[in-house]
């Protein structure tokens, strides 16, 4: 009798341990936590100014930070614009400039919001992007290179050259520093999606990245 109790208990004892194991097994994975920006610096992501590519109601934003000197910058542009259109009217990017290649990205940069003021952005950030190597490999490129190259995607140099010091445009180039500072950017670009930072980095993450808030807010809606 006190070895069929004991054989009994064995029993008991390993019917436990398999219920415990099946319940293991088949539990619901984690949510994976993703970390967003925290609220105290978070109005330093965007700023009311930043230029935006993009419909300004999209409900998905990128948020590149960006140097018109790098070369990276450079390659993920046509990623971005493959993006927008893949996601047509649901993604916008912001852009906030951060002129870590010296004197030659302060420079294009006044010649970007020039072109701004002008209506012209577009053209003209994609041709100092397409003639970049021409301007921004020395880092001191030739006295009026960069307006000359503004000027073929429709810059007028003449106005421009008032645009590039007016307080607005030195404004934003001291709030867009001041903001990189507290985001603690290192490098360009850096990309946030809807306020998560994207990590790990690259060009596959990022078209997962926007794909995963672009299906979050279609289950939103």
């Amino acid at each position: 009798m006190k070895n069929k109790s004991i054989v009994l208990s064995v029993l008991a004892v390993c019917l436990a341990i398999f219920a415990v194991a099946v319940w293991y097994q088949s539990r619901p994975a984690p949510v994976a936590q993703v970390e967003q920006v925290q609220p105290e610096i978070a109005e330093a992501l965007m700023r009311s100014y930043s230029p935006i590519m993009g419909p300004e109601d999209a409900p998905v934003t990128i948020v590149e930070f960006f140097d018109p000197a790098c070369e990276a910058c450079r390659a993920f542009y046509p990623v971005i614009k493959e993006i927008m259109a893949e996601h047509d009217g649901q993604v916008r990017v912001v852009l906030r400039y951060t002129p870590f290649h010296g004197a030659a990205s302060e420079e294009a940069i006044r010649v970007m919001e020039a072109a701004r003021m002008q209506g012209v952005y577009i053209p003209v950030k994609e041709a100092l992007l397409e003639f970049q190597q021409r301007w921004a490999s020395h880092g001191e490129p030739a006295p009026g290179l960069i307006l000359g190259i503004a000027e073929q995607a429709g810059l007028d140099v003449v106005a421009a050259q008032n645009q590039m010091r007016a307080p607005q445009t030195v404004a934003i180039l001291n709030q867009d520093r001041a903001d990189v500072e507290t985001m603690g950017i290192h490098g360009t670009p850096t990309f946030f999606v809807n306020g998560i930072p994207l990590d790990p980095f690259g060009a596959d993450e990022l078209r997962a990245l926007v794909a995963a808030e672009v299906a979050a807010v279609g289950r939103d809606e």
